[in-house]
């Protein structure tokens, strides 16, 4: 199940609630009188988001309460609501409410960075849970990332990354055999692959190719989230070279969607 933006105590939560239903009956009149009703409860709620009176994790009133406050229809409020889920503002728990979600972490797509190093420039802490390590042969498409005869054995990772204790992404690795070896006999939960690869094993990293693509949480990828199969996630495809252009490491990275987003600077 996604637990992104909600409290671990839900009934921690209740007087902020009824402080908001109090603010939302007191902000009701102000708004212009021809506007649609929907747009009018939604703007208020971004209101409170945005003065950080409503906080990532904070409970929103029910749509009863909603109902009455703006003295309108359950679709009414639903529409304006479901607007908020859509774009990630809201998280919406299934008998449990609905909360304000945490917000997107913010990457720029500047210079290739590794998942640890990206964290620390955001002031998060980072860590790591190895969920498999194996020894594996190469399928086709590994095989032509890698340039390696289909079937050569590689050495296969998957790792849970989070930040700040939260799963963010999913990460699938597999490495050439001679580098895997080595990288699978390091603590994997401490040392970043990047650092050990230019830190200790002296391979000096030039490049990576990345192809970004919206996707669906498969029941595996949502279980290691903490997140319901289906939801939107981010699949990044990263194949990073050494300075002489040998591929060192093939991986698919699955980013929750509701968690992250990416920002770049083209010059025409």
């Amino acid at each position: 199940m996604d637990t992104a933006g909600e409290p671990s105590n839900p009934a921690a939560n209740r007087e902020p609630t009824e402080n908001v239903a109090q603010m939302l009956h007191a902000m009701r009149g102000s708004e212009d009188p021809h506007l649609p009703r929907h747009y009018v409860i939604r703007q208020h709620l971004q209101h409170l988001m945005l003065t950080k009176t409503l906080k990532p994790g904070d409970q929103i009133p029910t749509e009863q309460e909603m109902m009455r406050i703006f003295s309108v229809s359950r679709i009414t409020v639903r529409q304006a609501v479901g607007q908020l889920v859509a774009t990630g503002s809201l998280v919406a728990k299934p008998g449990r409410g609905t909360y304000v979600a945490q917000p997107r972490i913010q990457q720029d797509l500047k210079k290739l960075t590794g998942f640890v190093e990206d964290m620390d420039t955001l002031g998060l802490k980072a860590s790591a849970t190895v969920v498999k390590l194996a020894v594996v042969k190469a399928d086709y498409q590994v095989a032509e990332k890698l340039r390696l005869p289909k079937g050569a054995r590689v050495t296969y990772i998957e790792r849970i990354r989070l930040a700040e204790g939260q799963p963010l992404s999913f990460d699938v690795t597999y490495l050439p055999i001679d580098i895997g070896e080595r990288i699978a006999s390091e603590n994997l939960q401490v040392n970043p692959v990047f650092s050990l690869l230019e830190d200790k094993y002296g391979i000096k990293l030039a490049e990576a190719e990345y192809a970004i693509e919206a996707s669906l949480a498969s029941s595996t990828v949502a279980r290691h989230l903490r997140m319901r199969a289906g939801a939107p996630i981010l699949l990044i495809e990263r194949n990073t070279y050494d300075v002489n252009g040998r591929p060192i490491d093939y991986e698919k990275l699955y980013y929750r969607g509701d968690r992250i987003r990416y920002k770049t600077l083209l010059k025409r």
